[in-house]
């Protein structure tokens, strides 16, 4: 079995051997019960939806991830991308005179330029002081928190509403939802910007270069590729997922910036997760996004079915993200060693 397939293969394996285990406990079935129910059933497939809502959120984070990883880009600065591109969609929508479509139209793109270009700072600040992507893009992820709650907590703070968020965005440039439903039209945003990641990565001159650059920078830049523009245009690219990730939370699921409202769920790191669960394989990253979706709506529905915590999802998230980074410590080991 190849080592991308087992990486994949066996965290699902052990969940699907735990669940199949708990059911054949009968006094932990209304746990498992409470668990599928907390992800795909409640009043009116309520649940599912909260499912496909956050579903929407890793998908468009682990997207942003996979493309700079592909690359051999260690950028993990999707959480501050994700935050500014928030705020600025939410500055723009309470702000900006204009008709809705208008506002909506800026908004996205303001969020998407705004975050590309805090992607792109990290960029330069590996070339120019020689700090490493990995190093400055985790960085960055403070000073990006840190200036949303300022913003939210001060200048543009709703004071009338006693907490610390933005005004709420004009109603009729909010992406609508889908008739009966919590779910949002950001979802089909993101996935059709996912299809169009994974089209692009296995058939453009683009997508083949990012490949190589990947598996062995110095064979492309031995093969003549433009690795500099490679590599701020990944890094471009990949913020610009996390921005447009952004304005679909604030335009859809909230319809303003709420201080910690990205931050707290931890999506990008659950999109690093999800990543690294899918062995940085494209097509199966959306699968990972959404086992990690399920694996937390559900956990809150176990929560309320049988009072267990539902940091329990937490932890088994935890511990597939352990699993994750030893089988990666394995295989850069392997591949150092063949480099040798």
């Amino acid at each position: 079995m190849r080592q991308s397939h087992r990486v994949v293969i066996v965290p699902l394996g052990l969940v699907t051997a735990g669940i199949l285990a708990l059911l054949a406990v009968e006094s932990s079935r209304e746990a498992v019960f409470g668990f599928l129910n907390g992800a795909f059933g409640g009043r009116n497939n309520f649940n599912l939806y909260s499912t496909l809502s956050r579903f929407s959120i890793l998908l468009g984070l682990a997207m942003s991830v996979l493309v700079s990883f592909r690359a051999g880009l260690l950028n993990i600065g999707a959480e501050g991308q994700l935050v500014l591109g928030g705020l600025t969609a939410a500055l723009v929508g309470v702000y900006l005179p204009a008709p809705p479509l208008v506002v909506a139209l800026c908004a996205l793109g303001a969020a998407m330029a705004v975050a590309a270009s805090w992607a792109v700072l990290a960029g330069l600040i590996e070339r120019m002081t020689n700090v490493p992507l990995l190093i400055g893009s985790l960085l960055l992820n403070y000073p990006a928190s840190y200036i949303a709650s300022y913003f939210v907590s001060h200048p543009f703070r709703d004071v009338n509403s006693g907490a610390t968020q933005s005004f709420r965005i004009m109603s009729d440039a909010a992406l609508p939802r889908f008739t009966g439903t919590i779910l949002d039209y950001g979802i089909l945003l993101i996935g059709s910007t996912a299809l169009l990641v994974i089209f692009l990565e296995r058939t453009s001159v683009f997508g083949y270069r990012v490949r190589m650059q990947g598996y062995s920078y110095s064979f492309a830049r031995a093969s003549g590729f433009p690795t500099r523009k490679l590599y701020y245009r990944t890094l471009m690219i990949s913020g610009a997922i996390a921005g447009m990730t952004g304005f679909v939370a604030v335009f859809g699921m909230n319809q303003r910036y709420i201080d910690g409202m990205l931050t707290a769920p931890l999506y990008a790191w659950t999109g690093i997760a999800a990543v690294l669960m899918a062995a940085i394989i494209p097509w199966v990253t959306p699968f990972a996004a959404f086992f990690f979706a399920v694996l937390a709506t559900g956990a809150i529905g176990m929560e309320r079915s049988v009072g267990i915590p539902r940091e329990v999802g937490q932890i088994i998230q935890a511990i597939i993200v352990l699993y994750l980074s030893g089988v990666a410590g394995k295989m850069l080991s392997a591949h150092d060693g063949r480099g040798r």
